[in-house]
């Protein structure tokens, strides 16, 4: 009993409820001062190129940007709405890669005299916000990732159709000794970008209804437990399908990506490292049997090993891309030569393949490293969310779609700075690409989404705290 001018002690039960009900305002409240010093980052970035290429500030650009920050804060509005408790840093993140990727793509449209529609900028920018616009779209449609979980084999299909799509006589189109788009009318887009977001889903759904006959049913050879084909077989005969299919094509990056993702969800799913020692055996063996049988592999080959030769460096696809970008990167120094001062047009597809020789070139290796931490915390937060997550398939989704990024960024940069082979990937967020835009958008859409239903599902904890009437040890909502 309470006397008149007591104070009433409150529940720690009331008091955790108020502290949650507090925690997604905090989130969205950090997210909206990371978007506006985004935001801010990305309209400095386009001023600063127009200061250092043409010494002067034209309101077209900033213009073009300005509305690009005016969508992602609407997509912020939509989080506090649908997903108050997603993830604060990956859009900011996102955010400010998109940006100054479009920097760049504009600087270099100044070097070549394009402008208007004709212009890499302008479409990039326009490509951005279709991809926001997706993005926000499927925030709204899916309300819980586990959903996507009914529809694996919708996604395994729809993943093998955007594969096969470019092998088609009338829509499909090469480019660069590649076969990998589709072309309808003006537009055209490159449909494995899409393809990985929807086997990432196939494999996520697969594997969470396969994973205890993978990792306890099977044969033992040599210390290996193999599990049976009726387990396996469906989707490996997807992934095997997705490798022919991307040979033909010469899309030896897209099928590396593949090849990673599938490995690497089978090794989460399965939780057995002998499925990643094999499948670097497999990975090792087929890239030596590819470089002495494929032609166009042996030369990217000889290119890495040997670029500064005359041989390789004047051949037809040979090193003189690789031997510019890394003049480009030795040009920009510790410091860089700054935005809109440099020469990144030298550099054969610099606003696509070579994308992060031009940003070296004009940031320097600290503005390298400012964008792989950008990289590293995208990735970091999105291992958290699948390792946070209470059901199987958020936990491979998660991981699967966080490793997509980090594996295509180090493929991409490792070839530019010839630690490996040159291929032909985009870098996410940065490179020219509606098609990789829009994927990587996706990938930003779900990490989103699984951040938020993970916290809003039920964990119990006792609480060591009892209300009078209430019994010792309930569980209470955390």
């Amino acid at each position: 009993m309470t006397t008149p001018g007591s104070t009433v002690s409150r529940s720690p039960v009331t008091a955790a409820i108020r502290l949650r009900l507090r925690v997604p305002a905090r989130a969205r409240n950090l997210e909206l001062v990371l978007l506006i010093f985004a935001i801010g980052i990305d309209l400095a970035a386009i001023w600063l190129v127009q200061l250092g290429a043409i010494g002067q500030i034209e309101g077209g650009m900033l213009a073009l940007v300005g509305v690009l920050g005016v969508i992602v804060l609407g997509m912020h509005v939509v989080l506090r709405v649908v997903a108050p408790e997603a993830d604060p840093l990956i859009l900011p993140i996102a955010t400010v890669l998109n940006g100054l990727g479009i920097a760049m793509i504009y600087r270099l449209d100044i070097a070549a005299g394009a402008s208007g529609w004709e212009s890499a900028g302008v479409r990039q920018v326009a490509w951005t916000a279709l991809a926001i616009v997706i993005a926000v779209a499927m925030l709204l449609v899916i309300r819980n990732h586990r959903v996507l979980q009914r529809y694996r084999y919708v996604a395994m299909l729809s993943g093998v159709v955007l594969l096969v799509l470019p092998m088609l006589p009338l829509v499909g189109a090469t480019r660069n000794g590649a076969r990998l788009w589709v072309e309808l009318g003006p537009f055209s887009f490159q449909p494995g970008e899409l393809g990985k977001v929807a086997l990432a889903i196939f494999f996520a759904g697969y594997l969470v209804t396969a994973r205890d006959s993978l990792s306890m049913v099977g044969r033992i050879v040599l210390g290996m437990r193999f599990p049976r084909a009726r387990d396996l077989g469906p989707v490996l005969v997807v992934f095997a399908a997705s490798m022919i299919v991307l040979v033909f094509q010469r899309d030896l990056g897209t099928a590396l990506l593949y090849f990673g993702l599938f490995l690497v969800m089978l090794y989460v799913a399965t939780g057995r490292s002998s499925w990643v020692v094999l499948g670097l055996g497999l990975f090792l063996l087929g890239a030596f049997v590819a470089s002495r049988l494929l032609s166009y592999v042996g030369g990217r080959v000889d290119a890495w090993l040997d670029p500064f030769n005359p041989d390789n460096y004047n051949a037809v696809g040979g090193s003189y891309q690789l031997v510019q970008g890394l003049f480009g990167l030795a040009d920009g120094g510790m410091i860089g030569t700054g935005l809109g001062r440099g020469s990144p047009d030298i550099t054969p597809l610099a606003e696509s393949d070579y994308i992060i020789s031009a940003l070296g070139e004009e940031l320097g290796l600290i503005g390298l490293f400012a964008i792989l931490a950008l990289y590293l915390l995208f990735v970091a937060r999105g291992f958290r969310i699948g390792f946070a997550g209470q059901d199987d398939f958020g936990r491979l989704l998660g991981v699967g779609l966080s490793f997509v990024i980090a594996l295509q960024v180090f493929v991409v940069i490792g070839g530019v700075t010839r630690v490996i082979p040159l291929t032909g990937l985009t870098t996410p967020f940065l490179a020219a690409g509606g098609s990789s835009l829009v994927a990587n958008w996706i990938i930003v859409a779900l990490l989103l989404r699984l951040s938020d239903t993970i916290r809003h599902q039920p964990r119990l904890v006792i609480d060591p705290y009892v209300d009078v009437g209430q019994p010792t040890g309930s569980a209470v909502p955390a």
